[in-house]
């Protein structure tokens, strides 16, 4: 995905509802680093340990048809702020989250910062977690939403917040309740008290009535192309 300078850039996003069967995470372990291996022997439980495995296997294909380089020779590490980068290249920017069974990637390569996440969309959220992360403008408008929608919305704020934050790389260490939003036909649009940088765009992804998916962008040359699909595996068994 090779992006002239004048143009906006390119996203691909992929969705991908995993296998959970133990025999495909031994086989996607195969385009997995040392380092990631030995990360994924640590967790206790199947499901977190399928999670991570699945989500590094789908960031390595992704990143090899971008590079031309084989998922498994793919040097990829945390920056200082923890944010996973390709060891020696500032090129292309991408973006990782999971949640319950589905793993979502963002790659582009002509854009400043990236960041996807995504959550159940049946996600309950205590009134006191909501106060911790919305704005009061936020909760406003959550409480003039009929009740069967509120849930969703609440969610899907959340989602926007992560992928925002994930995008700057600095995660929680920035308080939520500083990064709000508003709507405008339809669209998700970040507001505060001063004049928000103009080339950071939001959208809430397509994907499935079980998963709510946000995508921040910021792109210096205008709001990015998006192209969505559904993951497929592909490969085979080594032999």
């Amino acid at each position: 995905m090779h992006q002239p300078e004048n143009q906006p850039a390119g996203i691909e996003i992929a969705l991908w509802q995993y296998s959970k069967h133990e025999g495909d995470w031994n086989r996607w372990m195969q385009s997995l680093s040392p380092d990631e291996r030995e990360r994924a022997a640590t967790y206790l439980f199947d499901r977190d340990r399928a999670s991570f495995v699945a989500g590094r296997y789908l960031l390595r294909r992704l990143l090899s048809m971008e590079t031309g380089t084989p998922p498994a020779k793919l040097l990829l590490s945390p920056d200082n702020h923890g944010k996973l980068r390709r060891e020696g290249h500032e090129r292309p920017q991408f973006s990782l989250a999971n949640a319950d069974g589905l793993v979502a990637a963002a790659v582009a390569s002509g854009c400043d910062h990236l960041g996807i996440d995504c959550e159940r969309a049946d996600t309950e959220i205590e009134a006191a977690a909501v106060d911790s992360y919305c704005s009061a403008d936020e909760r406003r408008w959550l409480a003039e939403l009929p009740a069967s929608e509120r849930g969703r919305a609440a969610v899907a704020l959340w989602t926007l917040k992560e992928s925002h934050l994930k995008a700057l790389g600095v995660g929680l260490r920035e308080d939520p309740r500083n990064v709000a939003f508003s709507w405008k036909d339809g669209i998700p649009v970040m507001v505060d008290g001063s004049d928000r940088d103009r080339r950071w765009h939001h959208r809430l992804v397509e994907s499935s009535s079980q998963h709510v998916v946000a995508l921040a962008v910021c792109s210096q040359t205008g709001f990015p192309g998006i192209s969505t699909r559904l993951f497929q595996d592909d490969s085979m068994p080594s032999e």
